[in-house]
């Protein structure tokens, strides 16, 4: 009986040591990503905080291509940001890489990207001829992936139709017609209500790849 007792005995002390010992060691250990996510991942709340993001995380890449097709979001981010200045910049800087990026699969979204950011920027300070330019600049894109399936931005040709300028808009329907050949009749349709003096409703086609930050994956870019 006694021996029952002092066996019990030490089974219970062993017991409450190894508890003791887990319970030591797990506060030792470091805090986990799963158990404190960083808040920078979160999704901003709006373009000015994205831009913020994005500006931190491009110093430290090096890749080209990443860098280039990083700009693609940068400028666009920037100007809805209000940051006029930096879009421009950031606009330029993406045209610039542009030629040397030729067989890049973002090569088109850079060339209509880039263009629409500077056109709005010239429309807002007043330049429609520089804006119908540009316009006609970004419709001039050879497409992309992108391009190709989901189509183009239609924003500045909406600014420009408010402004009149329905020939602008008809050739720079005409010019996405080369790579949206799956635009399943839309281009011929937005022409129709152009001709007839009317803004044709573009749908998403007036958000695309001017406000990509929104979808951006964050915790892949922490600096």
């Amino acid at each position: 009986m006694k021996r029952t007792v002092k066996r019990s005995g030490k089974v219970l002390l062993v017991s409450c040591l190894a508890l003791a010992f887990g319970a030591a060691a797990r506060a030792q250990q470091p805090t986990t990503p799963t158990q404190a996510p960083k808040s920078s991942a979160a999704a901003p709340r709006n373009a000015a905080e994205a831009l913020s993001r994005y500006e931190q995380a491009l110093p430290a890449i090096q890749d080209p291509e990443l860098k280039f097709y990083l700009l693609t979001k940068v400028a666009p981010t920037a100007a809805e940001a209000g940051e006029t200045e930096k879009a421009k910049a950031y606009a330029r800087d993406l045209l610039e890489r542009a030629p040397a990026m030729r067989k890049d699969w973002n090569y088109g979204n850079a060339i209509h990207v880039g263009n629409l950011v500077l056109g709005r920027i010239a429309l807002a300070a007043g330049d429609v001829a520089e804006a119908k330019r540009l316009l006609l600049e970004a419709g001039g894109t050879p497409g992309s992936p992108q391009l190709n399936s989901f189509g183009p931005n239609m924003l500045l040709a909406k600014e420009l139709l408010k402004k009149g300028e329905r020939a602008a808009v008809v050739k720079y329907l005409d010019a996405l017609g080369v790579f949206w050949v799956s635009n399943r009749g839309r281009i011929e349709a937005w022409k129709g209500a152009v001709a007839q003096g009317q803004t044709p409703d573009f749908g998403p086609n007036l958000t695309l790849y001017l406000s990509n930050w929104r979808y951006e994956k964050w915790d892949r870019l922490q600096p």
